[in-house]
């Protein structure tokens, strides 16, 4: 039934494996996967992964750094595989505890590790106490209870209570209250139409009773009012004179001191442009030659000290002091313990600190679901584990979360877009980088961003206008072509201009756009083709299924999302949709996702950087460009540890 069982330690070393009968495939295959795929991507929340037709269930021993993985089919139902798994964990740790604790490598290559006899009984044991128990067989209706009440008892008396059987009680202290208040007259309330006496000498109604009491309490209102009014206060003169408005002066908009407002002008919108690249040839914007820049991090909030380690020691001096009342000995004793790693973590020790740090990053914008998921695999990954000495719960699962995340925002591969470019440059053919994304997150204007990185870079860049549907689109990326011109004048580039836009008009297909873009590309000789495409929300179907028709037919070399770094949970749920809609609407058996992710307005959000976490732990694809602000040199690559120093912040 079982595919495979193998116990490795964390640094690679299999202590002993079973593969059942008939099982051709080593299982080398699906355990590296699962290394490749969730131990080493922080995934180890859920205890259960899937490898094409197998189902891997894994426990990891953090104690002894071991981890013991079970495979079996995906179709079987085995319900025994989790107490399977527990009971080998105990029982291979309580037999080879002193080979364990020596940990080390050679160690483990020297100890000969025989656990067979051992698995098949387990195996066993497991297998009889899932077994399918005999059906319970119904009772008769003899043998019932309802069989035993008679039709006398079911019958409900006209009091509400039922025969003598069950109510015998209830019916004589009904009898008994009857008869005592037999003798007394039933007092009656009188009817609303009856009078009634008020104050011993007035006989009103209900509804003139109710009539005196509005007027009185209008009486007493009006009274109140009248001694409580009071006189309005006087208004606020109103300044008489006004400052004069000033034009704002922004800071690296180059020379041109012009004004802004052009209703008087009488010459068309595009001469009125061109005039002004002429005017303003070179824009005070930075170099970019080589690879971008680290994102920088400044915090606007002050740097506070951790306060879980203050709470914890808190605690600790208070339990001291006590200990120190009652016995001397016993409060130095009691401090030592709460600080120094006598023991080893336990869910319950790490549960209140985990739950503050959950907090903290769902309050940093990390969606609530990719907050729960890093608590939990955190949790697995220091259960069982021996704390260092003179070190609190608190420091060691921060510490253990930042490593986490450091680890989630590495990339699994190193995206090279310039060596990327340079090799194909090679093969005489352009590389192709295709934009896609939500609505107004910015995918134009970093498309130009990198246009302009490009551009500093040696490479000549084509621009395919496939947003057919947005009005203003193609205008857009002309006036960005324009602009970046002006930056690299054609002289400079032995008569030819860095970049050009390729543009068809509005309301045709993006797939056959793009398509000629790039034949026009290549025999062109641009170097890069950066194809801009509609903004869509991830619930159009219509255009997902265009997007995803424009990446199968012409199969670019880069898949960009656009997210913006202020959304939190709403960048899960785009991801998820977007990766989707590419998987049921393409066109091949292995559909082509998304490779890597631009994320916009990184310098409107301080230190909640959250959103940076949610889209990488999602899609396991690295975030390539990061924008910080609105000029063309605001592009920067991601720093992973920069960023997960500013999400623990507190």
């Amino acid at each position: 039934m079982l595919d495979f069982f193998a116990i490795f330690s964390k640094g690679g070393i299999v202590l002993w494996c079973f593969q059942g009968a008939g099982v051709a495939e080593s299982f080398a295959g699906p355990v590296n996967a699962l290394i490749r795929s969730v131990i080493l991507q922080e995934r180890s929340g859920n205890n259960s992964f899937n490898h094409n037709a197998l189902t891997l269930k894994y426990k990891l021993d953090n104690e002894f750094e071991l981890v013991f993985v079970v495979g079996f089919q995906k179709i079987l139902m085995l319900t025994y595989v989790d107490k399977l798994i527990d009971d080998i964990q105990l029982h291979f740790r309580d037999r080879y505890k002193n080979e364990l604790e020596q940990k080390g490598a050679i160690k483990y290559l020297i100890n000969d590790f025989e656990f067979g006899d051992d698995f098949d009984q387990l195996l066993r044991e497991a297998e009889e106490s899932s077994r399918v128990k005999d059906p319970v067989v119904m009772r008769t209706f003899t043998q019932s209870q309802k069989s035993q009440k008679t039709v006398k008892s079911m019958i409900e008396t006209k009091g509400g209570d039922k025969g003598k059987e069950h109510g015998g009680k209830k019916n004589k202290n009904a009898k008994k209250e009857a008869e005592e208040g037999a003798g007394a007259a039933p007092s009656k309330s009188p009817p609303a139409s009856k009078k009634a006496v008020v104050n011993g000498n007035q006989e009103l109604t209900k509804e003139e009773i109710l009539q005196r009491n509005r007027e009185e309490m209008f009486r007493r209102a009006v009274a109140k009012s009248g001694s409580a009014t009071r006189s309005p206060k006087p208004l606020k003169e109103k300044e008489k004179t006004k400052k004069a408005k000033v034009n704002r002066v922004w800071d690296n908009c180059g020379t041109n001191t012009k004004e802004l407002d052009h209703s008087k002008s009488n010459g068309s919108q595009e001469a009125d442009d061109m005039a002004r690249e002429q005017a303003e040839p070179e824009m005070q914007l930075e170099s970019m030659v080589g690879d971008l820049r680290d994102v920088d991090y400044e915090s606007s909030e002050p740097e506070e000290e951790e306060e879980e380690e203050e709470e914890e020691r808190v605690v600790v001096t208070e339990a001291s002091k006590k200990g120190a009342k009652r016995g001397g000995f016993g409060g130095m004793f009691g401090m030592l313990k709460g600080l120094v790693g006598s023991k080893s973590l336990s869910q319950e020790d790490m549960e209140p600190v985990l739950d503050k740090m959950k907090d903290h990053l769902i309050a940093k914008n990390v969606a609530a679901d990719i907050a729960v998921q890093l608590c939990d695999s955190v949790a697995k990954k220091l259960e069982g584990k021996v704390m260092g000495t003179f070190t609190t719960v608190a420091s060691t699962v921060k510490q253990a979360l930042q490593e986490s995340l450091v680890q989630i925002l590495q990339p699994k591969r190193r995206v090279d877009i310039l060596r990327d470019v340079l090799e194909a440059r090679s093969q005489r053919k352009p590389f192709v980088i295709t934009f896609c994304g939500v609505n107004g997150v910015g995918k134009s204007t970093n498309l130009a961003k990198i246009s302009y990185w490009l551009i500093e870079n040696g490479f000549s860049v084509l621009i395919a206008a496939c947003d057919t549907f947005r009005a203003g689109a193609v205008e857009q990326l002309r006036t960005h072509q324009r602009r970046l011109n002006s930056l690299h004048p054609p002289e400079k580039r032995a008569g030819r201009h860095a970049v050009q836009l390729f543009e068809k008009g509005y309301g045709k297909d993006a797939a056959g756009i793009a398509m000629e873009a790039i034949a026009f590309a290549r025999n062109q000789g641009f170097d890069v083709v950066l194809v801009d495409t509609a903004g869509r929300m991830q619930d159009n179907a219509p255009l997902m299924t265009a997007l995803a028709k424009l990446i199968a037919v012409n199969t670019p070399d880069l898949v960009l999302f656009v997210g913006e770094a202020l959304v939190g949970n709403e960048a899960v749920d785009q991801l998820v949709k977007f990766n989707q809609a590419l998987a049921d609407h393409s066109m091949s058996d292995r559909p082509r996702l998304i490779d890597g992710i631009v994320l916009t307005k990184f310098d409107t959000i301080d230190d909640k950087v959250g959103a940076a976490i949610s889209m990488t732990y999602i899609t396991g694809q690295p975030i390539v460009f990061v924008g910080t602000g609105q000029t063309y040199h605001d592009l920067r690559s991601l720093n992973a540890r920069a960023v997960v120093s500013a999400l623990m912040k507190a």
